[in-house]
């Protein structure tokens, strides 16, 4: 069994229509799937990618109408980088971000590749790194936003977990996940021990977990903008099938499988507190909806489709700035 990178992230939202916004008008990615949160069907799951739903590019938001604030700390998912294809790339995210008032910092070197940090308008702590493209292939950019092919998004990055001892979350992703350590870089804060990345697949970015161990933070607070879980791809049925045996033989308490519709999934929370979740690359967001309308339809699994109705007329309309 052996997973194949990072398949998606989940993070929350207070303002579904402003997530939505930023994520496809001014960072370009395609709504691939506007559906619902399967366990409470009267708000959103947003879910955007590049122009086919590409497994490993994903980022998906819960929408919370009421979320508070996120108090930053240990035990969270403290980062979510996207893949661009060059530094060019960067200074062309510097001008955009620049002209859409979005907070961002300079470009700084991060496990020897250019990367720049930024946020949406909820805090949502995000990156864009510089990928190579000799790890997990590029993702497709979608063509119908206003983001020059060349400087498009192409996938999710890294993910950096901060946490009070590294060495617990380390063990989980090399004995049981089947991660390798790759090797490290110094932290941007001072006193701070360096941060270990891991790897596992074909490697690059798409393909990394980066770990910052803090000893000066509190344990995090989500709220909007915070992410939920992270999501590992596992690609193929078969090996679907053992990992929850194989979970549980490690002694993790699992949610057992769980049919997305659009993906399987296992649930299991590592010694640090972080959810993971491991995903099936198939059967993909094409199954209820023809490529060329991805995400222009509520979407709803089968168990929910006799309440279509009443689940439509709770959520509000989701428009584009002019």
């Amino acid at each position: 069994m052996k997973l194949a990178g990072i398949h998606h992230v989940s993070a929350l939202t207070a303002n579904a229509e402003r997530n939505h916004d930023f994520f496809t008008r001014i960072l370009g990615m395609r709504l691939v799937k506007k559906s619902v949160n399967q366990d409470n069907p009267s708000s959103y799951h947003l879910f955007y990618a590049d122009a086919v739903g590409t497994p490993g590019t994903d980022m998906t938001y819960f929408d919370i109408p009421n979320a508070a604030k996120t108090t930053p700390g240990v035990s969270s998912i403290s980062n979510t980088s996207f893949r661009v294809k060059s530094e060019e790339a960067l200074q062309y995210w510097q001008k955009r971000f620049t002209e859409y008032q979005v907070p961002f910092e300079a470009i700084v070197d991060r496990f020897g590749r250019k990367t720049m940090y930024f946020e949406d308008f909820e805090g949502s702590r995000l990156m864009l790194v510089v990928d190579d493209g000799l790890g997990v292939p590029y993702g497709i950019p979608w063509a119908g936003a206003s983001v020059p092919e060349e400087f498009a998004l192409v996938g999710l990055g890294h993910v950096t977990l901060t946490v009070r001892r590294a060495e617990q979350t380390q063990l989980v992703l090399t004995e049981v996940l089947g991660f390798k350590k790759v090797g490290s870089y110094a932290s941007l804060v001072d006193g701070m021990p360096d941060i270990t990345v891991f790897s596992v697949g074909e490697g690059g970015p798409a393909s990394e977990v980066h770990i910052e161990e803090r000893s000066d933070l509190p344990m995090e607070r989500p709220g909007r903008g915070s992410v939920h879980h992270v999501a590992f791809r596992v690609k193929t049925m078969e090996e679907y099938d053992q990992w929850d045996a194989f979970l549980r033989s490690k002694g993790f308490m699992t949610s057992g499988k769980v049919d997305r519709y659009y993906f399987k999934s296992i649930y299991f929370r590592e010694p640090n507190g972080i959810l993971y979740e491991l995903a099936t690359d198939e059967p993909g967001f094409a199954t209820d909806e023809s490529m060329d309308v991805l995400g222009e339809r509520l979407a709803l699994p089968p168990f929910l489709e006799p309440q279509r109705d009443q689940i439509e007329a709770k959520l509000r309309p989701l428009t584009l700035k002019e």
